[in-house]
């Protein structure tokens, strides 16, 4: 710091950018992880349902706006939190990202069957055990999924800082 202090607009203006997230993990009845394929995105090509926060917005009324527009399904709070993710910028993605994954619990196959899909954002829904994401997604999508997993199971909110976009 060098002891000028800037008026709060000027402040504001010099500091980094990011956006909020919101979304929510499913699993199926065997706890096999739901993740909805994207259509519009190479980088992370599977996804659980959510999105960016708009105007006014905390991240658990986005997870739930995102949730019902990108699946049909309309969940009720309050919210369990399984993890707390952040990312630096890179060449994909100008700005850090910054959210919040959500438990949406264990859907039965019913429910997984009456999923309608965003054909605008997603293409296809899959449920799946944990070891065969890993070809299907970058690893640190995987590690992310791991540790989402691993705080479901114990209860114990993760802290993943590692999902940064690729780096410019």
């Amino acid at each position: 710091m060098n002891g000028t202090w800037l008026p709060p607009e000027q402040y504001a203006a010099s500091l980094p950018k990011a956006t909020l997230f919101g979304s929510v993990f499913f699993t199926d009845e065997h706890d096999h992880p739901v993740h909805l394929k994207a259509v519009y995105s190479t980088v992370h090509p599977w996804q659980w349902p959510g999105g960016i926060s708009e105007t006014g917005e905390r991240p658990w009324q986005t997870a739930v706006r995102e949730c019902f527009e990108e699946t049909g399904i309309r969940l009720a709070g309050p919210p369990r939190l399984l993890a707390a993710v952040f990312g630096l910028p890179g060449t994909e993605w100008p700005y850090a990202t910054a959210g919040y994954v959500f438990d949406g619990g264990r859907l039965t196959a019913q429910q997984i069957e009456d999923i309608t899909l965003a054909p605008a954002e997603h293409d296809e829904l899959r449920a799946l055990p944990l070891a065969q994401w890993q070809a299907l997604m970058p690893q640190r999508d995987f590690t992310r999924l791991k540790a989402v997993m691993e705080a479901r199971r114990t209860g114990v909110p993760a802290y993943y800082d590692t999902w940064d976009w690729e780096v410019s």
